[in-house]
């Protein structure tokens, strides 16, 4: 077993005594009783400039905005980020699935906590002309997740092009600057425009947005020599996501933010992770397994460090990165990756990871309820496993699944748990392994 650095050991002890910290003296309610009233009385002053924007409805405008919408939202970057991937650009992709995760949690962690109310339809227009943006409408509006995540991964993409490309005078730089604060202001203004935020949510993920480019613009170097070299990356990275899905707040009412949050969660555990080659590593976990007391941190530590391995090999960059996501792999528009040659690479690598995403779904679905009741420990699912579907009656009928920060933490506490959390979490860490080890690989045994 590799030894544990001690920065690693202090930074999982700092968030878990955070999260005992914060349920002890009920944070959460404390910060939304301060911060709730101010932001609603803020939408509610902006319904006048929402409304005076709308008067410029037209049909193409609504097809402009709800177009750019769906450019920046979380299921294109899922999407997309494969295609960075492959295209032979790794490190801008690590980059920014890294902060997408980032951005993705903190952003969904400040909507929960102060569940601050979107623009009221009526009287505001509210144009949804996807699932995912109906889906949107369902969660809390301070910040607006669209805005942030435009100013991280616009911001972070031009640093990369400034800094790792052959041009670097000031027209270049002012052009790109300009760019993407054009791109901003629009994204800011079509959310406005299709009801979707006020004036003060695009404020707040402009504001927010800024101060983790700042930071991560810090750390970026750190983080991705780390996942390319560092010591015990793979049990820090599960360490990591385990308590971050302690770490979240319990929303005033249930939305989609915690699914999200969990899915993307999953997405960097499976390119962060690596594949143990230790022999003694079955008779390590044996003897954990005797010696471990509370059956309920034993099903959390099987969900979310050693299944991963076990079903799906878990290989992820640090494993393969001499291998296929070095500086030197091919990179489009070049003789070694034409054009056609990544058309096929996005047939193969497409087909591949939506298989192993239905797969590990499935193996999910049918592992964790097993696991769960083996060791006694109830559960219930509200999407995944009909069969568990109301099969645990709690006495709390309208809890959500964003269990709260005590709650979570000490698992006796609660009636039950949704399976759906571990399972959607392995379903999206099983297809970012797929992007970053299984496809590179069929890609070098196709030739391509």
């Amino acid at each position: 077993m590799e030894s544990i650095p001690m920065w690693q050991g202090v930074s999982i002890c700092v968030i878990v005594s955070w999260i005992a910290i914060s349920s002890t003296l009920n944070v959460t309610q404390k910060l939304r009783s301060l911060l709730q009233p101010w932001v609603s009385r803020r939408v509610l002053s902006g319904f006048a400039l929402i409304l005076q924007i709308q008067k410029f409805q037209h049909g193409l405008l609504d097809a402009l905005f709800s177009g750019l919408s769906c450019v920046v939202s979380v299921p294109f970057y899922t999407a997309f980020l494969p295609l960075l991937f492959w295209s032979g650009h790794v490190r801008l992709a690590r980059q920014m699935t890294l902060l997408m995760a980032f951005c993705d949690y903190l952003g969904n962690c400040v909507k929960d906590l102060i569940s601050a109310p979107r623009p009221s339809c009526p009287p505001v227009r509210r144009v949804t002309a996807t699932k995912d943006e109906k889906e949107n409408a369902m969660e809390y509006g301070l910040p607006s997740s669209h805005t942030l995540n435009t100013v991280c991964l616009s911001g972070y993409l031009l640093h990369y092009v400034l800094s790792y490309g052959h041009s670097r005078d000031a027209v270049a730089v002012f052009a790109g600057f300009g760019m993407v604060c054009l791109f901003v202001a629009l994204i800011g203004l079509g959310r406005i425009y299709l009801g979707m935020h006020s004036l003060v949510d695009i404020l707040g993920g402009l504001a927010l947005g800024l101060v983790i480019l700042a930071f991560w613009l810090t750390v970026h170097e750190y983080v991705d020599n780390f996942i390319v070299s560092g010591q015990n990356v793979t049990p820090f990275w599960s360490a990591l996501s385990l308590v971050l899905l302690f770490a979240y707040p319990t929303p005033e009412f249930p939305t989609p933010s915690f699914e999200f949050h969990t899915a993307f969660n999953g997405v960097a555990l499976g390119i962060c992770a690596k594949r143990y080659r230790d022999e003694n590593h079955g008779l390590y976990l044996t003897t954990m397994l005797r010696e471990r007391e509370s059956f309920a941190l034993l099903l959390v530590v099987f969900y979310l460090e050693y299944l991963p391995y076990i079903l799906l090999t878990v290989s992820g960059v640090q494993q393969t990165y001499h291998q296929f996501h070095h500086e030197d792999v091919p990179r489009i528009f070049t003789p070694q990756l034409s054009i056609p040659a990544f058309l096929g690479r996005m047939l193969v690598g497409i087909s591949t990871i939506l298989l192993v995403k239905f797969c590990s779904k499935a193996l999910a679905k049918w592992i964790l309820p097993v696991v769960s009741n083996t060791l006694g420990i109830p559960i219930r699912s509200t999407i995944y496993v009909p069969s568990l579907k109301g099969a645990v009656s709690g006495k709390k009928s309208d809890e959500s699944k964003q269990l709260g920060y005590i709650q979570k933490f000490l698992f006796f506490s609660q009636d039950s748990f949704d399976v759906d959390t571990g399972i959607r979490f392995l379903q999206y860490a099983g297809l970012a392994w797929s992007v970053v080890d299984l496809v590179p690989s069929l890609f070098s045994q196709l030739s391509l």
